[in-house]
């Protein structure tokens, strides 16, 4: 009789929705590590008193109006005609061909025109050599900006440069309108959700804080993009033994990412997804609510109302005792104090 073994073999998946990490994560601790960390967090009430502190953080994500790129570049030559003629040439044919572009400006920056030194070589018969510096020809470096509207429009700006060396992007900068409009409906969507805790904390205690002792700030703190990148190196290491004594090491490429303010510590946010680099306007107001020393008055109060009332019904109570007085006749007539 033959025996026939079954292997079944089953598949478990556990995810069934795409997810990612990236490289990113290298920067940081491991999933499972994170995972722990995250799990162990729990709200932090060592502070807790009497007294009450409000607190409304607000955040508004707000897309770049306008953007400012900045490109620099340089040119040496033997003489300032040749030096200046060069650079110019470049600027020029790379601005012809920019302001084909819809919704750009640009500006030429100049930041600096040197002389350029060579060292030659002096011999003398009775000394050392000596080393003089002579002029060799003219070096000028120029800042060449860039506003533009819209954002995609940054690669065929850097193609266009490119085609006539110039390749140093120094740095793009976001501009945004609405700002001083964004600031006010945070302070007042703000103003909303802390009167809404103020009800809720007199629901709680059953009691009007009205009339208690309060101090109050604010603050705003706008981010713009270009403070928020931030680098990492992905790359894995090796374990091996000790008998290699040599290891001729490469460079490691060193990535930069967009890293915005997240948030979980916000009460609420204004255009929370994130789709590209945004300058965020933060807002903060903070109400202390001097419970502590209003319950400390009252409870002072409540004695000091205790203390006079007793002290009132006690000279009552000496007042009705020295009004009852009682008198004996005599049989004669006459009218005495009875002391009881």
């Amino acid at each position: 009789m033959k025996t026939i073994i079954v292997v079944l073999a089953i598949i478990i998946t556990t995810n069934t929705f795409g997810q990612a990490m990236g490289n990113s994560g290298y920067l940081n601790v491991s999933n499972e590590a994170k995972s722990v960390s995250i799990n162990n967090q729990r709200l932090n009430l060592n502070n807790l008193n009497a007294d009450i502190n409000i607190k409304v953080k607000g955040m508004a994500n707000l897309k770049a109006d306008t953007y400012v790129a900045i490109f620099s570049l340089n040119q040496v030559g033997k003489t300032a005609e040749e030096v200046n003629s060069l650079i110019d040439d470049r600027i020029s044919k790379s601005i012809k061909e920019i302001k084909a572009l819809q919704g750009v400006e640009t500006f030429i920056d100049m930041v600096s025109f040197v002389p350029v030194y060579e060292v030659q070589v002096e011999k003398k018969v009775f000394s050392k050599k000596t080393y003089n510096e002579v002029p060799a020809g003219f070096e000028v470096k120029k800042n060449l900006h860039i506003k533009y509207t819209d954002g995609n429009l940054l690669n065929n700006i850097i193609a266009i440069l490119s085609k006539n060396e110039i390749y140093d992007l120094v740095k793009v900068d976001y501009f945004s309108e609405d700002i001083e409009a964004t600031k006010k409906q945070l302070m007042e969507k703000a103003k909303t959700i802390l009167l809404e805790k103020i009800k809720n904390y007199e629901s709680i205690l059953g009691e009007s804080i009205g009339d208690i002792e309060k101090h109050i700030a604010d603050n705003y703190r706008v981010v713009v993009p270009t403070e928020m990148y931030q680098t990492y190196q992905a790359y894995n290491g090796y374990n091996l033994s000790n008998t290699i004594k040599k290891i001729n090491t490469h460079q490691k490429s060193t990535s930069y990412f967009y890293q915005p303010v997240t948030d979980r510590s916000f009460d609420f946010v204004i255009n929370p997804t994130i789709f590209e680099p945004v300058t965020q306007v933060m807002y903060e107001i903070d109400l202390k609510i001097n419970r502590a020393e209003f319950l400390r008055t009252k409870k002072q109060e409540e004695k000091e109302k205790i203390q006079y009332e007793r002290r009132l019904k006690e000279q009552e109570q000496n007042k009705s005792s020295e009004s009852a007085k009682y008198y004996i006749v005599t049989p004669n007539g006459e009218v005495k104090n009875l002391t009881l």
